[in-house]
């Protein structure tokens, strides 16, 4: 260590002159940090666990997009190997000057309601914890994001019981395509993934939007074999699971800076696209006991699957 150096040869040379020397040698140090050194004492034990604490809370933060709070973070340390009690994650955020993201109170409504259209029978009633296995609850929704080319559109698909985004997609338009590509995606990313994955008994659900009572989406759901429904009129809370869904989505991405300004379409793809595979593989949800949502869907399929019988 520089500083024991200096120490062991000041009286015979003295402190500025080694400095000097050492600082032509490549190892900079001046006269003012060796006595400020000097003066605070060596560095404890307790102080430099601290220290390496610190380091540990605010690499798993940084790890998570910056958006975790004390709750979120504290079961992160905890799953990584760092038992820690939630005051000590709380104190050691405040020791980084850190801390979570928060939502905003704003809803904003993008999906116009079309009363002349027929449209599916209410089969949810806001049971969002009835479902009990994947694919048996999906729920639907949209938003929009300013761009500096105008606005984009960007539409989600998520499965109830594991809180799994299925499907996403972003346009430049809210037109009918924007919902039904989504179905056809999540379609896709369960039966590449499930050979066994059958929409038999599976409920959509939306809002009563015009794009979710369209003829194109409702043929969309009837040849898939999926049951379409809709919540009712002037229900706030008629999709507020897909509407907590967005919030995030808002909270973790889009507004995380507030003096940032979208290009256009192909950056919000492009961040969309990342931030979703965080959401699905390390995000914690603490409505599935603070796993992300395909390590649930794992387990579960552990849980369900018989153990072959040894010969």
């Amino acid at each position: 260590m520089i500083v024991d150096y200096i120490d062991a040869h000041r009286e015979r040379f003295g402190v500025d002159p080694i400095c000097r020397v050492l600082t032509e040698h490549g190892m900079q140090i001046a006269p003012s940090t060796y006595y400020a050194h000097k003066k605070t004492g060596p560095v404890t034990e307790a102080v430099l666990a601290q220290a390496y604490d610190a380091h540990a809370v605010f690499q798993v933060f940084e790890g998570n997009r910056r958006v975790y709070g004390v709750r979120k973070l504290w079961h992160a340390m905890r799953q990584r190997g760092h038992p820690m009690g939630r005051d000590q994650v709380a104190r050691l955020m405040r020791v980084c000057g850190i801390c979570g993201a928060v939502r905003g109170s704003h809803r904003t409504i993008t999906t116009a309601r079309d009363d002349r259209a027929p449209r599916f029978p209410d089969h949810v009633a806001r049971q969002w914890n009835k479902p009990s296995a994947p694919d048996q609850l999906w729920v639907a929704d949209f938003t929009y994001v300013w761009t500096q080319a105008g606005f984009v559109y960007v539409a989600f698909l998520v499965d109830v019981f594991s809180r799994r985004i299925l499907g996403w997609r972003v346009m430049s338009t809210k037109h009918t395509p924007l919902v039904t590509s989504v179905v056809e995606q999540a379609l896709f990313c369960r039966r590449r993934g499930e050979f066994a994955f059958t929409a038999t008994g599976l409920v959509h659900h939306s809002d009563a939007g015009s794009q979710y009572t369209s003829i194109a989406f409702s043929r969309e759901l009837r040849e898939a074999g999926i049951t379409g429904s809709i919540g009712s009129v002037g229900d706030a809370l008629d999709n507020a699971l897909m509407e907590s869904t967005i919030g995030l989505y808002k909270t973790e991405l889009i507004d995380t800076d507030r003096f940032r300004s979208w290009t256009g379409r192909a950056e919000v793809e492009r961040q969309t696209a990342a931030w979703v595979h965080w959401y699905n593989t390390a995000r914690l949800h603490s409505a599935i006991g603070y796993r992300a949502p395909v390590d649930h869907e794992r387990q579960y399929r552990q849980a369900v699957t018989p153990i072959p019988a040894v010969a």
